[in-house]
């Protein structure tokens, strides 16, 4: 009976033990890989929504850029480490949906071989321009890059970059594949050559050139949503400017290595969810023309659904793109 009663003690204590185990979880504090430099829409919208996931978690989130091959070289950096919770990161169209398109020896799979936590954000993309670019709206800009397709130059922050995916698809739309294309390291210094009338235009996420729009120092022609931004309330839709079928939204949302335990990875979408619902998180959110996803498309499976169905569509059009 008393090794009975010690054999039931132990059983108990360790269930305990490890129940304790799951609910502590962080015990340290979260890596946030963003795959980019500082000071993109990436890291900003990574730092907004991870200060507030911190709060709710209990320790801090700690956002470390690595860079390189369009994104993809930090996602499979976060997504090979230990499903321990402890490396999540926070990827983007390019990283999950256009990648697999682009980088054949791909180290991750995007869509069956991570661990979804959720949406963060919509981040709208606008068709932009220098100011003395000649054509006055959409429509111009349409008819003057068609007769000038061998003189125009469009700048990106690199291939597989939102800037590089977007307008891609923008060139497939139009039958403008051969127009010549400039490669930067980042949104900024492509920005900056646009500000600068160095380059004649650029496809990117509002975030990185809304403030530009604001200043007058580009011009914008169009944003590819189905309604204007509140943070660029002047600019008209693609649908509106006369060119409806170029629809596209980059986005950002967290993932983590597959096999991450079921109680870690509903801590870090309870997280995710109630930073969303914050008002203040919210704001600073909209402040800088973020899109708040729905509840049902910030869900882990909401967000799995939004990565495949942009890579069907991206897909055959980026692998035929002159890289």
């Amino acid at each position: 009976m008393k090794k009975l009663t010690l054999g039931l003690a132990a059983a108990i204590t360790l269930a305990l033990s490890g129940a304790a185990q799951a609910q502590a979880y962080p015990t340290r504090p979260v890596t946030m890989i963003v795959p980019f430099a500082a000071g993109g829409p990436t890291d900003i919208i990574a730092r907004i929504v991870g200060e507030h996931m911190s709060k709710t978690l209990g320790q801090q989130i700690v956002v470390e850029n690595v860079a390189g091959a369009g994104g993809t070289t930090g996602i499979a950096r976060a997504m090979t480490s230990a499903p321990d919770g402890y490396t999540i990161a926070m990827g983007h169209l390019g990283t999950l949906s256009a990648a697999p398109s682009l980088y054949p020896g791909l180290k991750y799979d995007p869509i069956a071989g991570v661990q979804h936590i959720g949406l963060a954000g919509g981040t709208p993309i606008l068709i932009v321009a220098r100011t003395d670019f000649p054509p006055k709206d959409l429509k111009e800009f349409v008819a003057y890059a068609k007769a000038n397709v061998d003189k125009v130059n469009q700048a990106h922050s690199g291939v597989g970059s939102v800037a590089w995916t977007t307008c891609t698809l923008l060139k497939g739309q139009l039958g403008l594949e051969k127009m010549n294309a400039v490669a930067y390291r980042g949104s900024a210094p492509a920005l900056n050559d646009l500000v600068a009338k160095q380059v004649d235009f650029m496809c990117d996420q509002i975030p990185s050139v809304f403030p530009q729009v604001q200043a007058n120092t580009i011009k914008a022609y169009a944003i590819a949503s189905a309604e204007r931004s509140p943070a660029l309330p002047d600019v008209p839709t693609t649908k509106e400017a006369g060119l409806p079928e170029f629809q596209i939204e980059a986005w950002n949302g967290i993932v983590a290595p597959k096999g991450l335990p079921a109680d870690v990875t509903a801590k870090l979408v309870d997280a995710l969810d109630k930073a969303l619902k914050d008002p203040a998180t919210q704001k600073r959110l909209l402040d800088i023309g973020t899109v708040i996803p729905s509840a049902t498309d910030r869900t882990p499976a909401g967000f799995a659904a939004l990565i495949k169905r942009d890579a069907d569509t991206l897909g055959p059009i980026l692998a035929a793109a002159p890289k």
